[in-house]
């Protein structure tokens, strides 16, 4: 993977249209942008026509329609539903003239914290990042991002994976991360590490679903994988979401078994 100059961003605004740059690149296609950069352009762009006025985006959605080639993208929102307390946003990313990923958003109006609690589960107890080792695996460093496992392993972990996420690049030139962008992005890897076992991660994403109850705090996103249920090669996968003051909400992914990807794995490997 062609990573870039150092502090390069992913992307740059040209006109009405977003150009990539190398870090954007896919981890195993450089003709191809990863994923998750979809998932957070998706969110940068749905906030920037539609956030504010003490709107939250409680639900993002992106269907990951097919691969993104190594183009210029251009990103289309449109409100479907303005409602006093709810707004609804349907938003289509294109590349080459072909539409290659659809995102829907809930934002709801922010207002009076109700006295009550409800019941949750215990929240993790992972260390806090920066007392934890830079995860120095393939997986841990083909993205520019930082990586600090809480579990041995990282992402080839063989139980529960719970790690730490920061990003090292900005997302677009000249912009920086927003808490719900900076979620998006780190979110993604729920299918990375949640739908492998300690070999490899055979499976592809065909979208990202967050619920999120608060924004994030700082530049850290935890993931506390969940669960996975999979079988005739079609999973679904979820994490709890944290930042270093707690829970955020959380994150789940359908995927499909790729023959494609267990390729590229087991040359990986080898």
């Amino acid at each position: 993977m062609t990573t870039g100059a150092p502090g390069e961003a992913h992307w740059r605004r040209v006109g009405s249209r977003l150009e990539p740059l190398a870090p954007s690149r896919g981890a195993w296609d450089v003709k191809t942008i990863h994923g998750r950069l979809l998932s957070a352009l998706a969110a940068r762009q749905i906030e920037l026509d539609h956030g504010g006025e003490g709107r939250r985006c409680a639900r993002l959605t992106v269907d990951l329609l097919r691969v993104a080639p190594f183009a210029p993208l251009e990103i289309v929102t449109e409100p479907i539903r303005e409602g006093r307390t709810l707004r609804a946003v349907d938003a289509l990313l294109t590349s080459e003239g072909r539409l290659v990923a659809r995102a829907t958003a809930i934002l709801l109006r922010e207002g009076e914290q109700p006295p009550s609690e409800a019941w949750q589960a215990p929240e993790w107890d992972a260390p806090p990042p920066l007392e934890l080792t830079v995860d120095t695996s393939p997986e841990g460093t083909y993205l520019p991002l930082e990586v600090r496992p809480v579990t041995p392993g990282g992402f080839r972990a063989a139980g529960r994976k719970r790690l730490w996420l920061r990003e090292q690049r900005p997302l677009v030139e000249g912009e920086g991360w927003t808490p719900l962008v900076r979620t998006a992005a780190a979110a993604d890897l729920v299918n990375a590490t949640a739908n492998s076992g300690t070999e490899a991660n055979w499976f592809v994403n065909a979208d990202l679903s967050l619920h999120l109850g608060r924004r994030a705090a700082g530049e850290w996103i935890g993931l506390d994988v969940a669960g996975h249920v999979s079988e005739a090669g079609v999973a679904t996968a979820w994490s709890e979401l944290y930042d270093e003051r707690g829970r955020l909400g959380t994150a789940a992914v359908s995927s499909v078994a790729s023959a494609r990807q267990i390729e590229l794995e087991q040359r990986d490997v080898e």
